[in-house]
């Protein structure tokens, strides 16, 4: 049973967090997660910890990245990775159809169709990771590969080598 205390948003991922058996719970921040730099000073991790979940359009679709705080994702690299056509950044509006959630809070799931997602490799070399879970205040702690399982996404690096931190 979700905590209805949490944002509806928040609810919506909580369920899909529970219907897919993962442990993680829910965590409500007293401050503004937006960035991951914020969201890496609440939680006392490091920001590469942080998997930011960013939206963009590819082949007239909305694809999902979840990617590590560290580093920013190089569309023209990941475009080439996944064999695609171009990929460019979802505007604020797009993200709330694609989703459901605004920017700052975009959660792994919780949204009103499943997502193409790529799933940055970088985040495997942490041990916990810490994604928005559909509103800016809140968040989910998961590994590595229960984000994959969670998401169906495509492991991928999302930056070239040089770019790497």
């Amino acid at each position: 049973m979700t905590d209805d205390s949490l944002p509806a948003r928040s609810r919506a991922v909580a369920d899909a967090l529970a219907g897919a058996g993962l442990p993680g719970e829910v965590r409500v921040l007293p401050d503004s997660a937006r960035t991951a730099a914020e969201a890496a000073a609440a939680l006392g991790c490091e920001v590469g910890a942080i998997a930011n979940s960013l939206v963009f359009t590819c082949d007239g679709e909305p694809l999902l990245v979840m990617t590590s705080g560290a580093h920013r994702v190089d569309t023209g690299h990941l475009a080439r990775e996944l064999g695609t056509g171009p990929i460019t950044r979802a505007s604020a509006a797009q993200v709330r159809e694609a989703t459901g959630q605004a920017i700052g809070g975009v959660a792994p799931v919780g949204h009103p169709a499943p997502l193409r997602t790529v799933v940055d490799t970088a985040l495997a070399g942490h041990d916990l990771l810490w994604a928005a879970a559909g509103h800016p205040h809140t968040v989910v702690p998961m590994t590595y590969g229960e984000l994959l399982r969670l998401t169906g996404g495509t492991p991928s690096t999302v930056v070239p080598p040089e770019q790497r931190a």
